[in-house]
């Protein structure tokens, strides 16, 4: 039995070591990013079960496989695996989506109160205020109390109902939009859905937390910008490719909208001249909303249960499965 990794994040994969050392499991890891199919078909292509963060997952590499019957995906998202290259082989592809919901449900809402307190701004105002030898709090008007706003929530899962539920006691309004949220779940919720449109126009505050797919790819664009209010400001802690990045930086330079504050990127990291940056209306940061020492810790707790599985004869706890 042997476990390869194509990349990592954690700073080393000693604890990996130690665990599959214990369960006779032969182990190797790499840090292939970057590196063309050739080179991820080298190290992976005696592996029994393949842990993959970014390396993009294709049918060549797939093709290059011999006794490959697992791949896990580390992370919540699994767009760079090739899910009908995968199935054609016969490997079952899995995920980890249980292990940062909390986190990433505390940064939209921390970029949300970022945004609706505008506290970015305000070390500016701070700072000015400081040089001149009194107060000008011009620059940060107007300022309105959260409760009884309007939040929108494009996507109600697991992370979009932590959202919910964390911040039902500010007094929101809500606006949920998710067309594949059951009945069983919105009556457990106490909630009601509504259409895109609606949720755009009605909105003081959007946060998104859908799957990326199709459907989903460009959600945000010039004509759902166009039908938000103009003091509105959006949120994406999900994925990049959710927004159409040029159709935002223009919407926030025209003052179509008022703000966005954004976690995640189309390119990743972002180029020095990305059309959001220099935008003092673009909360932004890098891609960590997924972060604390416990989540950290929970997904390689639950990748090498995913193994543990895998030698049990046991199917994956969450099978990655193809989107519209």
């Amino acid at each position: 039995m042997k476990v390869v990794v194509t990349d990592y994040i954690e700073p080393d994969l000693n604890w990996e070591c130690e665990e599959f050392a214990r369960r006779g499991v032969e182990f190797e890891y790499h840090q292939l990013k970057f590196a063309p199919d050739e080179k991820v078909i080298e190290a992976t292509k005696d592996a029994d079960v393949v842990v993959v963060n970014m390396v993009k997952i294709t049918p060549a590499i797939v093709a290059g496989w011999s006794r490959t019957r697992l791949v896990i995906r580390h992370g919540v998202g699994f767009d760079n695996l090739d899910l009908d290259a995968l199935e054609k082989a016969g490997i079952a592809p899995c995920y980890i989506p249980d292990y940062c919901a909390e986190e990433v449900a505390e940064q939209a809402i921390a970029l949300i109160l970022a945004c609706g307190r505008r506290v970015v701004a305000s070390r500016k105002v701070l700072d000015d205020s400081s040089a001149r030898g009194a107060w000008d709090f011009a620059p940060m008007i107007p300022i309105f109390r959260m409760g009884g706003q309007t939040l929108g929530i494009l996507g109600c899962g697991r992370i979009g109902s932590f959202v919910y539920r964390k911040l039902k006691s500010f007094g929101f309004r809500f606006l949920v939009c998710d067309p594949y949220l059951s009945e069983e779940r919105k009556r457990e919720l106490g909630i009601e859905t509504v259409d895109r449109e609606t949720m755009f126009r009605g909105s003081d505050f959007v946060t998104i937390h859908t799957p990326l797919s199709s459907e989903t790819r460009h959600i945000v664009n010039r004509e759902t910008l166009a039908m938000m209010k103009p003091s509105a400001c959006l949120v994406n802690t999900a994925r990049g490719q959710m927004v159409d990045v040029d159709a935002l930086a223009d919407a926030l330079k025209r003052g179509v909208i008022a703000g966005a504050a954004i976690d995640v990127f189309d390119r990743e990291p972002p180029p020095p001249e990305y059309p959001l940056f220099g935008l003092a209306n673009a909360i932004l940061s890098p891609h960590l909303a997924w972060y604390s020492e416990d989540a950290a810790w929970t997904i390689r707790k639950l990748i090498v249960l995913e193994v543990d599985r895998f030698l049990a004869g046991q199917p994956p706890r969450y099978v990655a499965k193809k989107m519209k």
